[in-house]
């Protein structure tokens, strides 16, 4: 049997906003979606990667005071046509938007991703490009180093060329003061 047959269509097939949001929460798990086609996200060294997520989400949450929140685990429709679906590792995004669905770039303040084996080009390159097309103001990028204490480079949107401008890059702990005053120790994995 060819993998041809084994593959279900949509595999193969572009598919619309209202198709997916017709799908299950298990059908988007690992999953987004890239110019209406489906895209397996790596599930490299996932121990490691969601817990580097969920330390800097418990971080900006506490400090992001009544007006964000930040979390892990959800998409962020980026555009409807074609279909491009981002599954950031963190988002912090505007608090009265809790129950909207699907969060919009400009329900975002900024998203983050930790890189893994599989992501690096996507995570370095590709996202970048596509989050500060959407306008979200900051982007972090949180690299699993050799030596086990991550690597921080931080990123502000510049609207004008609707590009990032590199911003400072830290070494196991995190301090800055935008997009709000936070420091978060993610050397303590």
């Amino acid at each position: 049997m060819s993998a041809e047959t084994v593959a279900p269509a949509w595999m193969h097939e572009q598919i619309t906003a209202e198709e997916y949001d017709s799908w299950s929460e298990e059908q988007c798990a690992g999953i987004e979606i890239v110019d209406g086609m489906v895209v397996v996200s790596p599930s490299a060294s996932k121990r490691r990667h969601n817990r580097l997520a969920r330390i800097l989400a418990n971080g900006l949450d506490a400090a992001a005071g009544p007006d964000w929140n930040a979390d892990t685990d959800f998409d962020v429709r980026l555009q409807d046509v074609p279909l491009t679906n981002r599954h950031p590792d963190v988002v912090v995004y505007r608090a009265d938007t809790i129950d909207i669905a699907p969060t919009r770039p400009e329900h975002v303040l900024m998203v983050a991703e930790v890189v893994s084996p599989g992501s690096e080009t996507t995570d370095r390159i590709v996202k970048v490009d596509q989050y500060a097309k959407a306008g979200i103001a900051f982007y972090w990028r949180i690299e699993q180093a050799a030596t086990g204490v991550p690597l921080i480079y931080t990123y502000i949107l510049d609207p004008a060329i609707n590009s990032y401008r590199t911003g400072d890059m830290f070494t196991g702990v995190v301090k800055v003061s935008a997009p709000f005053a936070v420091e978060i120790d993610l050397g303590q994995v």
